[in-house]
């Protein structure tokens, strides 16, 4: 199979998380936040890139609209899982994110069977957004912290927790998570047959 550009963008995000999450969780690797940043920033653009491919030249496949969500979901699911071993992400987040991820794959996939592909609505795309900007933010942060040995409770104010302001920013992630899913499940009842 001939793959058209924005699938090859696609895929290179996917083969692009693996090398991201072993740089964020190796420890002894000087700068590891800032380098994890570049190279999570680096294959979100791919996101961007692909799809104004896609459309731009009608490049628009049925395997770019399966994949590129699912490529999505590894990414930014990769950076939750990186937090929650570092104490910046809390399992709940991560079970509410994977909870939703996994039900839509689900009718992604019963979608398929019947021939009917169900594009990302504009829900899932602002959720898709808000969690790679957010895991950008935070990621930034952890460098600054590390760096510029900012304490809370010492040289700044005690709230301000690295893992305090991480879960904040992942918890709104979580609720557009759940907003979106709800809404991507109401509109799938207009393309599938559940009955059958």
């Amino acid at each position: 199979m001939k793959l058209n550009t924005p699938n090859k963008l696609t895929i290179l995000r996917m083969l692009m998380t693996p090398i991201f999450l072993a740089v964020i969780l190796w420890e002894s690797l000087p700068h590891r936040f800032l380098i994890a940043t570049l190279i999570y920033a680096l294959a979100a653009i791919t996101d961007a890139i692909d799809g104004n491919l896609a459309r731009k030249n009608n490049q628009i496949t049925n395997f770019g609209k399966l994949l590129d969500p699912i490529a999505d979901k590894i990414l930014t699911t990769s950076a939750l899982l990186a937090f929650m071993t570092m104490g910046l992400c809390n399992v709940w987040i991560v079970m509410i994110v994977l909870t939703r991820e996994f039900a839509i794959a689900s009718i992604r996939m019963i979608a398929a069977s019947g021939g009917v592909v169900i594009p990302a609505n504009m829900w899932g795309k602002a959720k898709t957004v808000s969690q790679m900007t957010f895991t950008i933010i935070i990621m930034l942060l952890a460098e600054v912290y590390q760096y510029a040995g900012l304490v809370p409770g010492q040289n700044i104010p005690a709230f301000l927790t690295l893992s305090g302001i991480s879960n904040c920013l992942l918890w709104i992630t979580a609720v557009l998570t759940v907003v979106s899913g709800a809404i991507y499940i109401k509109d799938s009842k207009n393309v599938i047959d559940y009955s059958k």
